[in-house]
């Protein structure tokens, strides 16, 4: 699988990365077992870049991504700080610390779960208010400076779906690299304004997550019962989809083929797409879905053109 690299770091992800949100048991409950065959299916597949954050199940998720990549040493992983695990079992609880101890603490409880010596990228995990944006300017990236200066880190950014406080960091923190989630879509491409650009000139990666808007490009027509940002779709957001599977068949793609499609244009600077899974067979049709061919420049200026349609339509 093709591979690129992480602003002028020593770190390579490959052009589709596993996400690990599903090893937490989000919206369906797995086991070690089912997470190391998902594992085992993405490493079968050429994935290499592997992500997850504490707040996936208070842990789960680093926990099982761990025991599942034992003796596989040169698999990328990103994790994320901003947010401390503390206390155990039942009362496990999520706590925000942007302070350079934190940063710190939270790091090294990763390492732990992930039974890793060495973590690839770390993101500050969705400071999404001025407040949290503000600390984590001021004491959590220094920190994170400091260990990528070290080489305890191979680089260093931001995850979140929020684009201000996506531009605030690009603009204001020498960063490698930004985690885009749910803003490089067919549904919503609103990262394409300001954020592409401003990494473009920056020579800041991009690595786009949420491509599927949590499930409702994920099928070939749109199901109602899917979720979109974690919650049902509204009408509106259910007709567009629909829309856009037509638009997608058009230019010889089913809607999934198309939302992976896109979501990788532009490169660079979008570096990779990180893709969840719940079952192997889910990573082996992610995997698929790198192999599309159709007409991307058709399906580009189509959706692009019928957005913008429908959004002066909406301002009237």
């Amino acid at each position: 699988m093709k591979t690129t690299r992480i602003r002028d770091t020593a770190v390579h992800v490959t052009e589709m990365g596993l996400g690990t949100a599903q090893l937490g048991d989000l919206y369906v409950q797995l086991d070690q077992r089912d997470a190391d065959e998902i594992v085992d299916a993405a490493w079968g597949h050429g994935i290499r870049h592997f992500d997850t954050a504490p707040h996936y199940g208070l842990g789960l998720s680093e926990h099982r991504l761990g025991r599942a990549l034992r003796g596989r040493d040169d698999a990328i992983v990103s994790t994320k700080v901003g947010r401390l695990i503390v206390g155990g079992g039942a009362h496990a609880r999520r706590e925000w610390d942007l302070s350079g101890e934190g940063v710190a603490r939270s790091l090294v409880a990763s390492l732990r779960r992930l039974e890793r010596v060495h973590v690839d990228i770390a993101f500050v995990h969705d400071p999404d208010d001025d407040d949290r944006v503000d600390e984590a300017i001021r004491t959590a990236v220094p920190a994170l400076q400091r260990l990528r200066d070290t080489g305890d880190l191979g680089a260093i950014g931001v995850g979140t779906k929020d684009l201000p406080t996506l531009l605030r960091f690009v603009r204001e923190c020498d960063i490698d690299v930004v985690m885009v989630a749910g803003r490089l879509t067919l549904l919503d491409h609103s990262a394409l304004a300001d954020l592409v650009p401003e990494c473009a000139a920056r020579g800041i990666a991009i690595i786009s997550a949420g491509i599927f808007n949590s499930g409702l490009l994920a099928t070939d027509r749109p199901d109602p019962a899917s979720h979109f940002e974690y919650a049902a779709p509204p009408a509106a957001v259910l007709e567009r989809a629909r829309e856009l599977a037509a638009i997608a068949d058009r230019h010889g793609y089913t809607l999934p083929e198309a939302a992976v499609t896109y979501a990788r244009e532009p490169a660079p600077p979008v570096a990779s797409i990180v893709v969840g899974a719940d079952s192997a067979a889910q990573v082996a049709r992610n995997a698929a879905l790198l192999r599309a061919d159709g007409d991307v420049a058709g399906l580009r200026a189509e959706v692009e053109a019928t957005a913008a349609i429908r959004s002066e339509t909406n301002q009237r």
